[in-house]
């Protein structure tokens, strides 16, 4: 049997549920239950802060975990990203009243541990000033002259009177983790492709249509597919039915080029699990 830890609240507990069913794996219809064993697949979910994840998993005591990568990199414990899922995204900015030099400044934020990281890289000293809440207010208590925290839209810095500077410390989002040198099971590589396949299959759909054999072969160079898009005769001579997986982000541009050329009855399927 294997452990996983799951987010129980926060940004990313929903998300990581979907993708957990979508990968065939039941999950807690409660949620105030803590943990949730599902008897077809032998294994065992924990619902744990997503602070704690890490944490967790580093010391061994769960076989894999669901977390962000800025809580990853925060928690400085022996684990490591195994596979970016997708979902949750978010920026780590430095932010103040006016745009200033790190040095020798005192820095607010809730992720010391990264903060620190990333001022030993660049060989800046500065005071970290670590707060478990919102930081947004430090820089007006006089706490401190910088924050450091995640960045979405800058709505709430803004009315803070701060903006963001410099380039990003992070760009994070959901990743999958699991302690550093450790040798796989079979059942965590089956859990591994499971995700995997629902990670690809979002960022894809499938796509069908009829077009003239005169204008296959540009009609195909549109949609090559993975390897190589299906193709079939229709029983209308001189036509064929092609199927490819297309990126979701491009497929309105795809049916557009495709009817260019004469591609006709174009339809869109998504797909919610793959093995590639």
């Amino acid at each position: 049997m294997i452990k996983v830890a799951v987010p129980n609240k926060g940004s990313l507990a929903e998300s990581a549920t979907v993708i957990l069913k979508d990968a065939g794996y039941r999950q807690r219809t409660d949620p105030r239950d803590l943990t949730l064993y599902d008897p077809e697949n032998d294994i065992e979910f924990y619902y744990l802060r997503p602070r704690d994840i890490a944490v967790y998993v580093g010391s061994g005591e769960l076989d894999i975990g669901i977390t962000g990568r800025d809580l990853l990199i925060d928690s400085g414990v022996s684990a490591v990203e195994i596979l970016p899922l997708d979902f949750g995204r978010s920026t780590f900015r430095f932010a103040s009243k006016e745009e200033t030099t790190l040095a020798g400044k005192r820095i607010a934020t809730a992720y010391p541990g990264l903060v620190e990281s990333f001022l030993k890289k660049e060989k800046i000293q500065a005071t970290v000033v670590r707060l478990d809440g919102a930081v947004e207010s430090s820089v007006r208590l006089g706490v401190a002259d910088v924050i450091a925290d995640v960045v979405s839209t800058g709505g709430t810095l803004r009315q803070a009177g701060l903006k963001v500077f410099g380039d990003p410390i992070l760009e994070s989002e959901a990743i999958l983790i699991e302690r550093s040198g450790v040798s796989r099971s079979a059942a965590v590589e089956t859990l591994l492709r499971r995700i995997n396949g629902v990670v690809i299959a979002r960022q894809y759909v499938l796509v069908d249509y009829d077009v003239e054999q005169k204008n296959l072969e540009a009609a195909t160079a549109i949609t090559p597919g993975i390897e190589s898009p299906t193709i079939s005769p229709l029983q209308k001579e001189g036509w064929s039915a092609v199927r490819a997986m297309v990126k979701s982000r491009e497929v309105n541009k795809v049916m557009d080029d495709l009817y260019k050329v004469g591609a006709r009855g174009i339809l869109v399927t998504d797909i919610h699990a793959s093995r590639l």
